[in-house]
């Protein structure tokens, strides 16, 4: 990497910073299911949820700005349990300078550690440099869901990809 970019777990005193990061990802209307991003006291409790479940979550620092972040949040039904979903996004002018590796190399590390043996992810199917990033990260296509993001009118089509791990026994 480049850039003068630090990844770290999310913490507290980064809240503000993921709401606008993920608002300003979020309004670019492309990479997130969502046009905006959720108001602060729904930030924060997502926040919160995920350092009190211990959910990987990392953040890309740039001086005090999160221009990115990786999470993972474990699937809470009890047969599914072994199983977490990847939510991912970059801040334009921060893109292809090997932060989203980064992130989600970090986040996929914790995950493990934590004993989470799938990751799963969907990405929208002509976002070609993120599916091209997740195949070198171990992830493979699992199925497609037709016209499952719409956007101004327009449909797309989300590929399912997912990582599996092989348990650990300590």
């Amino acid at each position: 990497m480049s850039l003068d970019v630090r990844i770290a777990p999310i913490a507290e005193a980064h809240i503000k910073g993921f709401r606008a990061a993920v608002d300003s990802v979020a309004r670019e209307k492309r990479y997130l299911a969502m046009v905006r991003g959720f108001p602060i006291r729904m930030t924060r409790a997502f926040v919160r949820a995920n350092i009190r479940k211990r959910n990987p979550h990392m953040v890309a620092i740039d001086g005090r700005r999160i221009v990115g972040w990786c999470d993972i949040l474990r699937v809470e039904r009890h047969a599914m349990a072994h199983s977490g979903v990847l939510g991912i996004g970059i801040v334009e002018g921060y893109r292809e300078k090997g932060l989203g590796r980064a992130l989600i190399q970090a986040a996929l590390a914790r995950a493990r550690k934590a004993g989470l043996t799938r990751v799963e992810l969907t990405v929208r199917q002509d976002n070609r440099r993120a599916i091209a990033l997740y195949r070198k990260l171990g992830f493979a296509l699992e199925g497609r869901k037709r016209k499952a993001f719409r956007v101004d009118g327009k449909y797309y089509d989300l590929l399912s990809m997912a990582v599996l791990f092989k348990r650990s026994h300590a």
